[in-house]
């Protein structure tokens, strides 16, 4: 059975903190499905990001073009919340495009609104303030996991930490978020492979 708006407000309100039922109610006033197809964008580089995503079920990805090539920063699936952060605080253009990956079921919940709403009670701006370090802290680490010097070791990084990055993700992709050229990240597949257990 797919999700509802209030049953996304209740996975919120149980991962960063507790919500009476009218603040429950509130919340997922606010927030409305939305399913993509691969390849559709949910934010265009130069668009303003103005919405905070939850992924119910898909994948997709924040990239931005440097030279002529794609770069893959953050790569997103079941569970996360994925925001263009620059761009959504400063109400700025943003740098990235939001790509899905995969047809996917998100649910879109609009910052404007919800920061007004965070006004009216404490547990609601507790909310708030948890899904902000979370994505913080993943994006810390994910800039971490790719200053490993070794191209085998941040590759084993990814496939231990999230191998369904790696399953579900083309190739090309998870080269580019390891920032390796793909032949490079096709013999590290084949080393790791060739390596016994």
């Amino acid at each position: 059975m797919p999700d509802t708006s209030k049953d996304i407000a209740r996975t919120l309100a149980r991962r960063y903190g507790t919500l009476a039922p009218n603040q429950l109610q509130q919340l997922a006033a606010l927030i409305t499905p939305l399913r993509v197809r691969k390849g559709d964008l949910l934010l265009k580089a130069g668009d303003t990001c103005r919405h905070i995503y939850y992924v119910s079920k898909g994948l997709l990805r924040h990239f931005h073009r440097h030279e002529g090539k794609e770069l893959t920063e953050h790569i997103v699936y079941d569970g996360a919340l994925i925001i263009c952060g620059e761009s959504l605080f400063s109400e700025t253009p943003s740098p990235f495009t939001i790509e899905a990956l995969e047809p996917s079921s998100l649910f879109s919940l609009p910052y404007a609104d919800f920061t007004l709403l965070t006004q009216s009670a404490y547990s609601l701006c507790h909310i708030y303030i948890s899904m902000l370090q979370e994505s913080l802290v993943s994006a810390r680490q994910e800039a971490e996991m790719r200053r490993i010097d070794s191209a085998q070791e941040r590759y084993g990084h990814l496939l231990h930490h999230h191998p369904d990055i790696i399953r579900r993700t083309p190739l090309h992709i998870v080269a580019s978020y390891l920032h390796m050229r793909p032949e490079t990240l096709s013999r590290v597949r084949t080393a790791m492979a060739d390596t016994p257990l």
